[in-house]
């Protein structure tokens, strides 16, 4: 999950050019299983995707993907800060 603090009067710019980008994510990157844009107005945008595997994640993002986020080229012009990640894995039942 990556997490962008917006430009107040850039949120609906960065909410487009972050929309139209990822939609091209699943054809470029099969490891993906799923992604969506969450909007928290008027600053907050997150990004959270979901990877078949540790392995698909690293080909997407690199070696440094635990602590350094991808950033898209321009997409730093948007932020009042820089964009933060986190990473989850799903939690198992108690047995």
């Amino acid at each position: 999950m990556s997490e962008a603090r917006v430009r107040p009067e850039r949120f609906d710019a960065f909410r487009d050019f972050i929309v139209s980008t990822v939609r091209a994510f699943p054809d470029r990157h099969p490891g993906l299983v799923s992604h969506e844009v969450l909007l928290a107005p008027p600053g907050t945008l997150l990004y959270v995707s979901r990877w078949r595997s540790e392995e698909d994640l690293v080909a997407y993002a690199g070696e440094h993907w635990r602590d350094q986020p991808v950033l898209l080229p321009g997409e730093d012009e948007y932020l009042i800060e820089p964009l933060q990640v986190r990473h989850f894995t799903p939690a198992t039942a108690a047995g």
